[in-house]
């Protein structure tokens, strides 16, 4: 299995950097999404609703830079202002955002976690890719989170992923309001699984167990072995000539209900169900709307049990 690459836990408050006081710390509780294309984002931000465009001042995110499979880790990104452009078509190079007309999860996520609850602050980790498989049998191109991936030079979405978390919490004062942060792990949000759904019933079956190592692997890189996590169930849009876009979709979306009855800390939305689609492939924007929103009602559910 791949060892981690440096990554520190994220309820340790890290040492002073020049500017930042000694004994003033903010808190931001920390939120990972991730996972395949419908994390990733496509919906118009022409067609969200007025009031979800603006920047919001109280919600920081640090969107981890792509690459494919098999090149060096990249996962640059910095700390900036919640704003629209983080869905499709989003990249960074550690010195600039360049945002996209797209939009994910992100906005209606982090503004209804500040509705459930007003008094702490907001800050999300974002890396997914589209396309992306968890089983290496799966990835055709488009990339594998299978943390024992053996193909070519065995670098893949896992070490990608692993190097946004080792870059975002290397930094201190994310607000940079010249005071030191404090990020504390509160749930992760996964939206993936078409991409293994679609190849073999084989590796299909294999969905339950490859995403039951996973998360434990991303819960620990985020330094907490108990993370809520809220899992996005698949749906299929059936614009197919067979009816059915991901073939084996059905096995894979029964393992992920199983995963988040098994898993005291995990959940699952399913209204995804209910989406209608821009493409066969992706969420129409008012689906995406309501997924940021599903999530975030799920996750307040599981902090709410505890």
């Amino acid at each position: 299995m791949k060892r981690f690459i440096g990554v520190l836990p994220v309820f340790i408050t890290l040492l002073p950097v020049a500017g930042c006081t000694g004994n003033e710390v903010n808190t931001y509780k920390l939120y990972y999404l991730g996972g395949q294309s419908n994390m990733d984002g496509f919906g118009y931000v022409n067609e969200l609703p007025e009031g979800m465009t603006v920047q919001f001042s109280d919600i920081y995110i640090f969107h981890g830079n792509t690459s494919p499979d098999n090149t060096l880790p990249d996962g640059k990104g910095l700390w900036a202002n919640m704003r629209t452009g983080h869905g499709t078509g989003f990249t960074s190079d550690g010195i600039t955002n360049n945002y996209s007309n797209r939009f994910g999860v992100e906005i209606t996520f982090a503004a209804r976690m500040k509705e459930l609850d007003p008094g702490s602050g907001v800050a999300l980790l974002k890396y997914s890719r589209s396309g992306t498989s968890i089983d290496q049998e799966a990835a055709r191109g488009s990339g594998s989170w299978d943390p024992d991936y053996s193909e070519g030079n065995g670098i893949n979405q896992y070490d990608h992923f692993l190097a946004s978390v080792e870059i975002a919490l290397g930094v201190e004062d994310i607000d940079g309001d010249g005071k030191r942060d404090k990020l504390i792990p509160s749930g992760i949000l996964w939206m993936q699984g078409e991409s293994d759904g679609d190849v073999s019933e084989e590796i299909a079956l294999r969905y339950y167990e490859n995403l039951t190592q996973l998360m434990g692997l991303i819960r620990k890189a985020l330094g907490s072995e108990d993370i809520p996590i809220v899992i996005g169930r698949i749906s299929d849009s059936g614009d197919n000539q067979s009816g059915v876009v991901w073939e084996w979709a059905n096995i894979v979306r029964e393992a992920q209900m199983k995963y988040a009855e098994a898993d005291p800390n995990a959940g699952i939305v399913t209204t995804t169900d209910n989406y209608g689609y821009s493409d066969p492939w992706h969420y129409d924007s008012e689906g995406y709307i309501d997924l940021g929103k599903q999530f975030a009602i799920v996750l307040d559910s599981l902090n709410r049990q505890e």
